[in-house]
C-alpha cells in the first residue's frame, strides 16, 4: 500500500519521527511574535528575534547536506536534536520567564540550528534511498510530514494546550514531541544510506557547498528556493497583527494557520505526483511562482472587502497552501543539477530553505512598521514573479549540453 501511494516503506519510521519532531519545534511559531508584542516588546524587536533565528537556521540548513555526505544522516540528525534541546532549555527556562532579550536571542539562535539539521538531513537521506522515478513523490511526502508537524499539528496543539497550561509551559511540552520523534527517526528507522554515498569528513567537502554556488544553474536554484518560503515564514510575523484590525482573534488566527497547512500537506502530495507527470519546472513556475504571487495580493485586499468573515478568510488563506506546494518538485530536481556532487547540491537546496527563514522576517522588520502589511505583501508577490521567471533556467547538465 505504501508503495502505491509513493511513501517509501524503508523510511516510514523516519517520516513519522519527522512529524513528531516538527510538532515540538513549531509549537510557538504562529503565536510567538504576537505574544511578545502583548508583553510590551516592539514588533520590530520581536521580528528581529525571528530574523536572528533565521540566520542560524540558514547556516544549519546549508551544512546539513554536506554533514550527511560526510558523517551520515544519523549523526547529522543527532547533532540537530542536541542543538534543539540546548537552545530550548536556555530560551524557555532562562529567557521567556524574564523576557530578557539578551538571553532569549542567543539561545533562540542555538535552537535554530536544530530542526534544519534534523529535518533537511532526512530529506537528503530520502534522495539517497529513493529511486529517481519516485523521488518527487517521496519529496512530496517529506513536505507533507514536515508541514503536518510544523504548521498543522503544532499550531493546532498550541491552540488547545495554551488555554490550559499557558504559553511558556506549552513550549516545555513541545520538547517531549521532539525527543520521541528523534528516537523514531534515528533509532527505530533501520534504513541505511549506501556507503558509496558517504565520504570522509574534510574541509574541502564543506568548501564545495560554497564553491558549487558559482555554477549559474545552482545559483538560480538557490534564489528560487529562497523565495519559496517567504510567505510561510513571513506571514506569521505580521498577518495576525494585520487581521486584528478587522476583528480576527488570535485563536482564530492559530486555527486559520493550521488549516492553511492542512491544505498544504495534501497539496504537497498532489503536486509531487503532478511534478513527476507534468514536469518539475512547469509545476514550480506556474503554481509556485505565478499563482502564489496572485495569492499574496488577494490576502491584502480580501479583509478590506469581506471584513471579519472567518470562514471566507480561511478559504482565501488556504490558497497559500496550494502555492507553496508548487515548489515540491525542486527537491527532486536539485540533485540532478549537479549529479557529480549531490551532497553539495542538496546543501544549497537546504540553504535556500534556510534563507527563507532569514530574509522573510528581515523584510517584515524593515517594512511592516513604517509602511504596513500591504507593502510587505506586494514585495513578496514581486519575488514570486521573479521565481517564475527564473525557473525555466533550471536545466540539468544533459539538457544544457544537448
Amino acid at each position: 500500500m505504501l508503495k502505491k501511494i509513493g511513501l517509501p516503506s524503508n523510511l516510514i519510521w523516519g517520516y513519522i519521527g519527522l512529524v513528531l519532531f516538527m510538532i515540538g519545534d513549531g509549537i510557538e511559531q504562529a503565536w510567538l511574535v504576537p505574544y511578545l508584542v502583548d508583553q510590551n516588546m516592539s514588533a520590530s524587536a520581536a521580528s528581529f528575534l525571528i530574523t536572528i533565528y533565521g540566520v542560524t537556521v540558514t547556516i544549519s540548513a546549508w551544512l546539513s547536506g554536506v554533514f550527511v555526505q560526510t558523517l551520515g544522516p544519523r549523526k547529522a540528525m543527532i547533532l540537530g536534536t542536541i542543538a534543539f534541546l540546548i537552545g530550548s532549555i536556555g530560551f524557555i527556562g532562562l529567557g521567556m520567564y524574564s523576557l530578557n532579550y539578551y538571553i532569549m536571542a542567543p539561545f533562540y539562535a542555538i535552537r535554530g540550528f536544530g530542526y534544519p539539521m534534523f529535518a533537511y538531513s532526512f530529506l537528503v537521506w530520502i534522495n539517497y534511498s529513493t529511486p529517481l522515478e519516485r523521488r518527487s513523490t517521496a519529496a512530496g511526502w517529506f513536505w507533507f510530514m514536515f508541514s503536518l508537524g510544523l504548521s498543522v499539528f503544532g499550531p493546532l496543539y498550541a491552540s488547545f494546550i495554551i488555554p490550559i497550561v499557558g504559553h511558556i509551559n506549552a513550549m516545555w511540552t513541545g520538547i517531549i514531541f521532539t525527543l520521541i520523534g528523534a528516537f523514531l527517526a534515528i533509532i527505530i528507522n533501520k534504513d541505511h544510506v549506501p556507503q558509496s554515498e558517504i565520504t570522509d569528513f574534510k574541509v574541502s567537502e564543506l568548501i564545495k557547498a560554497v564553491t558549487i554556488i558559482k555554477r549559474p544553474v545552482i545559483a538560480i536554484g538557490l534564489i528560487v528556493k529562497s523565495i519559496n518560503g517567504f510567505a510561510q515564514y513571513g506571514l506569521l510575523l505580521f498577518l495576525p497583527l494585520y487581521l486584528r484590525e478587522f476583528g480576527y482573534t488570535d485563536t482564530e488566527w492559530l486555527r486559520m494557520w493550521s488549516t492553511i497547512f492542512t491544505v498544504a500537506i495534501f497539496a504537497n502530495l498532489f503536486f509531487g505526483y503532478i511534478g513527476d507527470k507534468w514536469g518539475w519546472r512547469k509545476t514550480v513556475q506556474w503554481v509556485g511562482g505565478v499563482f502564489y504571487a496572485l495569492v499574496m495580493l488577494l490576502i491584502y485586499f480580501a479583509p478590506m472587502t469581506i471584513g471579519h468573515n472567518y470562514w471566507l478568510m480561511t478559504i482565501i488563506l488556504c490558497l497559500c497552501g496550494i502555492g507553496m506546494a508548487g515548489y515540491v518538485p525542486l527537491s527532486a530536481l536539485f540533485p540532478l543539477l549537479a549529479p557529480d556532487n549531490k551532497g553539495a547540491a542538496m546543501s544549497v537546496l537546504n540553504l535556500g530553505a534556510g534563507l527563507s527563514t532569514f530574509i522573510a522576517p528581515a523584510i517584515v522588520t524593515l517594512f511592516f512598521e513604517p509602511f504596513g502589511a500591504g507593502v510587505v505583501l506586494f514585495i513578496y508577490s514581486g519575488f514570486y514573479i521573479i521565481s517564475a521567471i527564473l525557473t525555466p533556467f533550471l536545466k540539468t547538465p544533459e539538457e544544457l549540453n544537448a
